[in-house]
């Protein structure tokens, strides 16, 4: 490949950028419809999530595996988390945690499942660590059980109980923190071998050409990280004000309910680039590191972002959030962590486990565009 056509694919993403000021443009001075700044807005998000994923692995690399480890996974979902808190902040509490719902249900049936699916098609047969795979399920259940039992408490104690559930969601959600911060202790510290992937399990370690291969960008000085990820956390939270400003507008004209934009259009935005680099990686037969960041970024949303949105709820929002998601959020959820635990058991995938992972998602997702408004 020419290096110019390696420029333009290691950077395509950067070509949306574009819609920034486009989506500017159509809020402040165009003041067209609501669901051309939710669109544009939303395609402008995307680009500005892989700059901050770009810049965030730049700060990795400088400070040693196990903090770089960590902060990776602190700002790994930092799009969605910024969209959550800029929807919190407006008191869209249904869209808050249908955004939830949709980057749990993304990140094991949509994302592992192209990684899968795409990966499937290049090698016959892609293993990954068992073990830690196991693990993660694990983790998954715990994460369903976090939003199936308010869901469960909100069901058997009636109405007019709305304090003792937001009550009753604070304390789960200091349990769901309090695990989340245990299993980076497991995860980076006393059990770090079982997420080495293979090529470190045998004793080896990427050079620096390989992990610029991979990443597909050389090194940056760490100041021009540091302004690269704050600059575009801010325009995320610019973009997201457009966003969540147009989605009651966007969903009335293109049919959508608020849930369906907020599990399916809302969670892929934030999770865009996150996508394409379990794919990428996947592509290459690096199937640990596809299931660590699949299966890893669904657990930091539950057990992190969820509870972190509780607890900023107190400080920033009209009125405590609770965990109380709807019947079909929580079924979603189960159904997927239940999926992703059989799939995970034998340490193996083809492309057909892709297909089917991808199955699941589309009939969710039918299913949601189609509830009642």
């Amino acid at each position: 490949m020419t290096g110019w056509k390696r420029t333009i694919a290691e950077n395509w993403l950067s070509v949306l950028l574009v819609f920034v000021p486009v989506a500017l443009w159509l809020e402040h001075v165009s003041h067209a419809s609501g669901h051309w700044v939710f669109l544009a807005s939303a395609v402008a998000i995307v680009p500005l999530a892989g700059w901050m994923g770009r810049s965030t692995e730049q700060l990795a690399e400088r400070v040693g595996s196990g903090l770089g480890a960590l902060l990776n996974a602190t700002f790994g979902n930092a799009a969605e988390l910024i969209i959550a808190i800029v929807a919190l902040n407006a008191g869209y509490y249904e869209l808050v945690k249908a955004s939830i719902t949709g980057s749990i249900i993304g990140n094991i049936l949509l994302v592992f499942g192209l990684a899968a699916f795409l990966g499937g098609l290049k090698y016959p047969v892609q293993r990954f660590n068992p073990t830690a795979a196991r693990l993660g399920a694990t983790m998954l259940v715990l994460s369903a059980i976090g939003l199936v039992v308010p869901a469960m408490f909100h069901l058997v104690a009636g109405p007019g109980n709305e304090a003792v559930e937001a009550d009753v969601s604070l304390e789960i959600s200091v349990v769901l923190m309090v695990t989340y911060v245990l299993s980076l202790v497991f995860a980076l510290r006393t059990h770090s071998h079982l997420y080495a992937g293979a090529a470190q399990a045998h004793g080896g370690h990427p050079s620096a050409d390989e992990a610029e291969s991979d990443h597909g960008h050389s090194h940056w000085k760490p100041g021009t990280a540091l302004a690269v990820l704050l600059g575009s956390a801010a325009l995320v939270a610019l973009m997201s004000e457009l966003l969540v400003g147009a989605t009651e507008a966007a969903a009335e004209t293109l049919g959508m309910n608020e849930v369906f934009v907020g599990v399916i259009l809302v969670a892929m935005v934030g999770n865009a680039a996150e996508h394409s680099t379990a794919i990428l990686v996947a592509m290459k037969n690096k199937m640990d590191l596809a299931v660590n960041i699949a299966v890893g970024s669904s657990i930091q949303i539950a057990l992190f972002v969820a509870p972190l949105l509780v607890f900023l709820s107190y400080l920033i929002g009209p009125e405590p959030m609770s965990l109380s998601f709807t019947t079909m959020e929580v079924v979603a959820v189960g159904l997927s962590v239940l999926t992703m635990a059989l799939i995970s058991q034998d340490g193996e995938t083809h492309w057909m486990e892709g297909v089917q992972l991808l199955a699941v998602y589309v009939i969710l997702g039918i299913a949601f565009f189609f509830l009642p408004a």
